[in-house]
C-alpha cells in the first residue's frame, strides 16, 4: 500500500520547518556553497550544519559532492528556489495586511494625553 500523496506532502513541509535549513536552502537558491561558506552565512556550529544538511541530503533536496578536502552543495531542483519565492510572495502579502491592520489600529484609538 503506498503513502497518500497529503501525507508526502506533509512530510515535504516537515523537511522545510527549520530555520537553518531555510536559510541554507535560501543560499543554495543563489549558487552551490562549500561548507565553510555555509557556516559563516548560517552562524552555526558545524556539528549542526551537518545535521541539517544530512536531513536535506536524505529529503532528495539538496545533493553533496566533495572536492578535494572540500563538501560543496547545490539543490537538486530549481523548483526549490521557486517555491521559496512564493513563500517570500506570500508572507510579504501576510505582513502588508497586518501593517494596514495595525495602522487602522493605531488610528481609532485615540491617543492618551501625557500632562
Amino acid at each position: 500500500m503506498s503513502t497518500p500523496l497529503y501525507q508526502l506532502k506533509a512530510e515535504f513541509f516537515k523537511t522545510l520547518g527549520h530555520p537553518v535549513r531555510i536559510r541554507v536552502l535560501e543560499l543554495l537558491s543563489e549558487r552551490e556553497h562549500g561548507v565553510a561558506e555555509m557556516l559563516r552565512d548560517t552562524g552555526v556550529e558545524p556539528a549542526y550544519l551537518s545535521q541539517q544538511l544530512a536531513v536535506l541530503r536524505r529529503a532528495k533536496m539538496v545533493v553533496a559532492r566533495r572536492e578535494g578536502t572540500a563538501v560543496y552543495y547545490a539543490l537538486t531542483s530549481p523548483q526549490v528556489a521557486e517555491l521559496l519565492m512564493i513563500a517570500r510572495t506570500i508572507l510579504s502579502g501576510v505582513l502588508a495586511g497586518q501593517a494596514e491592520l495595525l495602522a487602522d489600529l493605531r488610528v481609532a484609538v485615540p491617543r492618551e494625553k501625557t500632562p
